[in-house]
């Protein structure tokens, strides 16, 4: 088990395969993951109506106990991500401490539009990518994952996998990423 902790924030409205991959990749590595709710309860319905029970209520969080947040994609998940106050207090805490910051899909416009992708690579969903663009991203739209300095970004529910991966990286290296590589039959064409 790691002594390192993540917590990935769930809106209504996200994108499950973005969130709950994360979550089951961390789970076979045994790095801590907790799933944190940003709706009125524990209770978060995805953007395609898929309810999902988070572990905790953001109001319950002490975000000093986690090493990294994971913000899903997803809409009308994105907005309500970036409208949870107590997030994006801790979003702001943990890019001046240097600590790990990490969206996928749409979500990577949220870094963008709180002024903290600005001269970053990054990357994000198509439809999202001038968002970046427009707030000083250097943007590497053919990229599937993005990592520099204290953030990652990624494309979307299809690069998931190669996502949580790399978080895995980042906490564990090459070597469990290879491993997790063969115990999920990850196939790269």
């Amino acid at each position: 088990m790691s002594d390192k902790r993540v917590a990935v924030f769930l809106a209504p409205g996200c994108e499950e395969i973005e969130a709950l991959t994360v979550v089951d990749i961390l789970y076979r590595a045994s790095i801590p993951c907790d799933t944190v709710s940003v709706a009125e309860g524990r209770e978060v319905t995805s953007s395609h109506a898929v309810t999902i029970l988070a572990d905790k209520h953001v109001s319950d969080v002490d975000f000093s106990a986690y090493d990294m947040l994971v913000l899903p994609g997803g809409l009308p998940g994105t907005p309500n991500l970036h409208a949870c106050a107590p997030l994006m207090e801790a979003v702001h805490d943990f890019a001046e401490k240097g600590k790990l910051l990490s969206a996928i899909c749409a979500a990577p416009s949220i870094f963008a539009e709180e002024g903290l992708l600005k001269g970053r690579r990054a990357t994000s969903n198509p439809g999202f990518q001038h968002v970046l663009a427009e707030q000083g991203a250097e943007l590497l739209a053919d990229e599937p994952v993005v990592v520099d300095g204290n953030f990652t970004t990624s494309q979307g529910m299809g690069t998931a996998i190669d996502f949580a991966l790399e978080i895995v990286r980042r906490f564990k290296g090459d070597d469990e990423v290879e491993r997790l590589k063969g115990a999920v039959v990850y196939w790269q064409r």
